[in-house]
């Protein structure tokens, strides 16, 4: 007959023995688009494209798992910055409708496209420092970081 264990081991990353990461700076980084461990190499090969390593230090990028985690927050962020502009441009000039649509929306669209990448690196960025997603050096191979 077997035995189960009562208590399966779960990993933490506190059991690691490796070096902290400072968030700030890997952050910073990755809104440069650079790497989050050297500062160096690019972090983009095309525009929302993670390069597959750190041309400078040889960091791996492949277990960066962004998803659409860059695309809320870019939302947050535009919608934080064109909502205020366009109450108070409407309460203190009220423009025409049709000079409003052509200025929001492309100013909409040209602040989510510069913004989008670099919070995507920031993401990457911020997965390297706490050591999610497969960059944890350190984590056993019987239990999968998470």
């Amino acid at each position: 007959m077997e035995t189960i264990t009562a208590h399966p081991r779960t990993w933490t990353p506190e059991q690691s023995p490796a070096a902290k990461r400072d968030v700030w700076t890997a952050l910073k980084r990755g809104f440069r688009c650079r790497c989050p461990r050297c500062g160096e190499g690019k972090l983009f090969r095309a525009f929302l494209k993670v390069d597959d390593h750190c041309s400078a230090c040889g960091l791996d990028f492949t277990p960066h798992r962004a998803d659409d985690l860059p695309a809320y927050l870019v939302i947050v962020i535009v919608g934080h910055i064109v909502v205020p502009t366009i109450l108070w441009i409407e309460t203190d000039y009220a423009p025409s409708v049709l000079l409003q649509l052509s200025i929001y929306l492309p100013l909409t669209l040209i602040l989510s496209l510069l913004m989008l990448q670099p919070v995507k690196g920031a993401v990457v960025g911020l997965q390297w420092a706490l050591r999610m997603h497969g960059f944890d050096e350190n984590a056993p191979d019987e239990i999968s970081p998470g």
